[in-house]
């Protein structure tokens, strides 16, 4: 297991939205309404890039096929086509003034 910063705690703000690659994962920090979020970078049902999705209370909405997600949890709340899993989160680790996350360094490289 190992921590990968993403950003300095100062740069963030509400409407925050940045993408990060560690390895093989995609990942999006997103702060709203001052709480701060971190999901997998697409969307798992056709893998659209979420950057460009709508964020509404504590869901987000894929742009493309409308699919809706739980930031929570990244359970799906909404589905218009196919069965699709959920959206991947990741849990927040805070280091001295550095936001990150920490993952298990062979599934960072799959």
């Amino acid at each position: 297991m190992r921590f990968y910063p993403l950003d300095k705690l100062i740069n963030l703000h509400d409407d925050y939205l940045r993408q990060f690659k560690i390895d093989n994962h995609q990942l999006l920090l997103m702060q709203r309404l001052g709480e701060r979020f971190l999901i997998e970078a697409h969307c798992p049902h056709r893998g659209h890039p979420l950057v460009s999705a709508s964020l509404v209370n504590r869901s987000i909405e894929c742009s493309q096929h409308h699919y809706q997600f739980s930031l929570d949890d990244g359970s799906l709340l909404q589905g218009r086509e196919e069965p699709c899993r959920g959206l991947r989160t990741f849990e927040i680790v805070y280091q001295g003034n550095e936001i990150g996350v920490i993952l298990d360094e062979e599934a960072a490289q799959d």
